[in-house]
């Protein structure tokens, strides 16, 4: 799979929370004065890759902000307060935001139980995307290396985590602009889009043979069926753990 980035200017995000157990309330993270969603949905609207906003829930908006703890001025705050989450390239890129019947996870529920253990600890990282083959979009707590702040790759075919150097603001850019053929080279088989499009979004594809394995190297060859998503990741993490991976 190749890894090329473009240079972007960076927009950093600021986890609210530390390692405090008492969490800000949900009026103190909505910023109505300089709301991240300008700057995202500008991106949106000039993006070269196909993005679905899917609609939100405000009331339950709210609740999924004041347990993600991140204030709307950011770009992950506000897509966590303005959408259900993002479908990218019809649904192979799923990025979370709060939640939509289309797309049933929501970043802070989904998170917790990986991440960290209860709302309001500091997350030693966050799952802030997932894809259709089951690869990971994890944000560094500080738990994947000295990058704070930095994304990182859970890859389904080699079952590492792999270092982006870029934001959560530089990666929305990748999903919106990137050459998305070229970065899931050898990754996409024929006929990929119209399956991936009737795909859930707590669904994803499992391979046989996996594709971390020699024998996995053609995705043509390989019988593929859907599986959902929780179980996908779990298994990932046991088979990064068998193979002698402790990290």
């Amino acid at each position: 799979m190749t890894r090329n980035f473009f240079a972007v200017i960076a927009l950093s995000i600021t986890f609210v929370t530390t390692a405090q157990t008492k969490m800000q309330a949900v009026d103190k993270l909505i910023n109505k004065t300089d709301p991240g969603w300008t700057v995202v949905e500008g991106w949106i609207k000039t993006a070269t890759n196909k993005v679905e906003i899917l609609p939100v829930d405000t009331a339950k908006a709210k609740e999924v902000l004041y347990k993600t703890q991140v204030t709307t001025q950011s770009p992950m705050g506000a897509i966590v307060f303005m959408t259900g989450g993002l479908l990218i390239d019809d649904g192979w890129i799923r990025i979370l935001g709060s939640g939509n019947a289309k797309f049933n996870r929501t970043l802070p529920d989904w998170n917790k139980g990986k991440a960290f253990k209860e709302f309001g600890e500091a997350p030693s990282f966050l799952i802030v995307a997932d894809d259709a083959i089951g690869g990971f979009y994890l944000l560094n707590g500080g738990g994947l290396g000295t990058d704070l702040g930095k994304i990182y790759y859970f890859s389904p075919d080699n079952l590492e985590y792999e270092a982006l150097d870029i934001t959560y603001s530089e990666f929305l850019q990748f999903c919106f602009y990137n050459d998305l053929d070229k970065f899931y080279e050898g990754n996409r088989w024929k006929g990929w889009r119209e399956e991936v499009s009737k795909l859930k979004g707590d669904e994803v594809f499992n391979f046989y043979p996996f594709l971390w394995s020699k024998e996995g190297g053609d995705i043509n060859k390989n019988s593929r069926k859907i599986i959902p998503v929780e179980e996908q990741y779990s298994l990932n993490v046991d088979l990064r753990s068998q193979l002698g991976s402790n990290k």
